[in-house]
């Protein structure tokens, strides 16, 4: 039936297109359009804030401090 050795080529030819499929998938940079990312914590958004300038010490360190009795809370 395939003792022409086509259906080993045709099956090392899906075997490489599945491997380069599962390569891409796993090892391309995670910043992909439409992928899901985890959205930021009310913490994270602050520290951006606090790292931009935007927001004083004084600011940051009440902020943080409500934010962080708030997750006691819960």
């Amino acid at each position: 039936m395939y003792n022409n050795g086509s259906f080993w080529g045709m099956h090392l030819v899906w075997w490489f297109f599945w491997m380069i499929m599962l390569f891409w998938i796993f090892a391309m940079p995670y910043d992909i359009p439409g992928q899901r990312k985890k959205k930021d914590t009310p913490l994270d958004i602050l520290q951006k804030r606090f790292a931009a300038g935007e927001i004083t010490t004084e600011e940051y360190q009440e902020k943080k401090k409500i934010l962080e009795n708030d997750l006691a809370k819960h």
